[in-house]
């Protein structure tokens, strides 16, 4: 018979119910989208906007017809989830759930989306923004969208929980933990031995804490090894209809390249690979003030900004295998991000294809040019 809970265990437990429940201050905002997408896109001295994504989320993952269904669903009138956000000592406002839903609504505002595929509203198919009526433009735009605001008087402890809450309340199997379990072979194996082991890049590559113990750094390795091995075109030679990232998006693109590399990993491959990466991660220590990240000062390393410094520090010593990068950043800068040196990451679209090519690119020529 389970022994019954006393008195006075139950009183601590009310006292410690009563205790946390004061720590968590929050409120509920409406604002409409127009409002929500200005705060979003305006950007202050700081390179900081009212409302904003942190590092950790700045890969755009959704796809054209995953934009055009929710913007079809706004101008149906149903309802959208409500946005999750923290609000900063500074009263700007950091996107904790649901910046791919305020990215999807700035890009259509700015004509950077043409709505395919759409089912019920068929006839709005081709359509951008700038096509609707000028009345269906402003009903879009006074559109409210409804957000949980918490507090900056909670302290960051809470703040953590809260957000640890809100990302894995029911949590899905990243794509690198599929792969780790679905497709087995050597060359997924070297990939998780080389994220694993390679202090470098521990040190280089800082985490976000929605991504620890989630395999994060052998997704970057992945990333690094497909993207310069398949540069420029982002396509696997395998026949007439190889894989493309163009025509697959990157999760299933990588998953490809992962089935292709298994199939064929040689031990000859395996130690350029190896090569090459450890010349490159040698490379960024000696040469870019915060290795991959931004700033020196960011705690998570953005996936678009390791795959443009790694793929183009790569692609620049295959061309000089001695480069010395000399004048590039001032001997008191800190940051890799300065005012002579701006990797073109854009605020959707991340994987296009045209996208990649010109963050690699640009990484790349700015090497070469300051060698």
């Amino acid at each position: 018979m389970v022994k019954s809970i006393e008195k006075k265990n139950i009183e601590i437990v009310e006292e410690q119910i009563d205790e946390k429940k004061q720590e968590i201050d929050y409120n509920t905002r409406e604002f409409t989208i127009e409002i929500v997408v200005d705060k979003y896109l305006e950007k202050d001295d700081d390179d900081l906007s009212e409302i904003y994504v942190p590092e950790y989320q700045r890969e755009f993952v959704w796809d054209t017809n995953h934009q055009s269904r929710l913007i079809e669903s706004v101008i149906l009138g149903l309802p959208i989830p409500l946005l999750f956000v923290a609000e900063m000592q500074s009263g700007k406002l950091e996107i904790v759930d649901g910046s791919q839903r305020v990215r999807t609504l700035a890009a259509f505002i700015n004509n950077q989306l043409r709505l395919v595929n759409l089912r019920t509203l068929d006839s709005l198919n081709g359509f951008c923004f700038k096509d609707l009526h000028p009345s269906r433009q402003r009903k879009f735009k006074n559109t409210p969208l409804r957000m949980i605001v918490l507090s900056d008087k909670a302290n960051e402890s809470v703040r953590n929980d809260m957000f640890d809450r809100i990302n894995t309340s029911s949590v899905p199997l990243t794509p690198m933990e599929k792969r780790k379990g679905i497709y087995r072979g050597d060359f997924i194996d070297f990939v998780f031995e080389c994220s694993t082991t390679n202090q470098t890049l521990i040190k280089l590559c800082p985490i976000g804490r929605y991504f620890q113990n989630r395999h994060e750094e052998a997704e970057l390795v992945l990333r690094f090894f497909a993207f310069s091995e398949t540069y420029p075109k982002f396509r696997l030679n395998i026949g007439d209809n190889s894989p493309d990232l163009k025509r697959m998006g990157i999760a299933r693109f990588l998953d490809e390249y992962v089935m292709c590399k298994n199939n064929k990993f040689t031990e000859k491959e395996k130690k350029q690979k190896l090569d090459d990466f450890e010349k490159m991660l040698g490379f960024v220590e000696r040469t870019f003030p915060s290795g991959f990240k931004k700033r020196h000062d960011s705690d998570a390393t953005s996936r678009p900004y390791f795959e443009a410094i790694s793929v183009g520090s790569h692609l620049a010593l295959k061309e000089s295998p001695n480069l010395s990068i000399r004048g590039l950043w001032r001997a008191n800068e800190k940051n890799t991000e300065s005012q002579s040196f701006q990797i073109p990451v854009g605020r959707y679209q991340t994987h296009k294809p045209e996208n990649m090519l010109e963050r690699i690119n640009y990484v790349k020529d700015r090497l070469l040019s300051h060698g």
